[in-house]
């Protein structure tokens, strides 16, 4: 099981990192952050195309659902482990605080006065962009990476609940 999930998990994680590519550009690019968006929701089908793919190939067509939650979550963990290195990397060498500048000039030139009850809201991103300007790309790839892992094993519920099948 563990070297499906490593293989699968490497797949998705090559997936993940190229889909994350397309994140900071769609910052100033809306049809590439459309793209990116769209590649994210289809996360979920690859999960459930390597669970089955496993179910068929390694385990004869049969498979529970424990089973099938597990390797799911593995194959999640497996790539949440190679995105957190390209995280690490896109954080530490190209980045240089472009996003959090992005996302600051974006809160500058919101209109509050056009949506007065949005105020607070605002307050609250400018202090969680103050946050996140103090961590290292470490902490930052640490956490999008226990985030991975911890969606993908919420994630390989329904989808274990869809793959499994008992013999007939």
């Amino acid at each position: 099981m563990q070297q499906y999930a490593m293989i699968y998990g490497t797949y998705m994680g090559i997936f993940w990192v190229l889909k994350f590519t397309f994140f900071p550009l769609g910052l100033t690019h809306p049809f590439l952050f459309l793209l990116f968006i769209g590649l994210t929701c289809c996360v979920p089908f690859l999960g459930y195309y390597y669970t089955k793919l496993y179910r068929d190939t390694a385990c004869g067509g049969n498979i529970v659902f424990f089973k099938a939650w597990w390797f799911n979550t593995l194959v999640y963990l497996f790539a949440s482990l190679l995105t957190g290195v390209g995280h690490y990397i896109y954080f530490q060498f190209i980045d240089h605080g472009y996003i959090i500048d992005t996302y600051e000039t974006i809160l500058k030139n919101f209109p509050l006065e056009n949506a007065p009850s949005v105020a607070p809201y605002m307050q609250q991103m400018e202090n969680a962009l103050t946050v996140l300007r103090g961590l290292t790309p470490i902490e930052i790839s640490m956490q999008l990476m226990s985030q991975n892992i911890i969606y993908g094993s919420f994630l390989a519920l329904p989808t274990a609940l869809f793959v499994m099948k008992s013999k007939k």
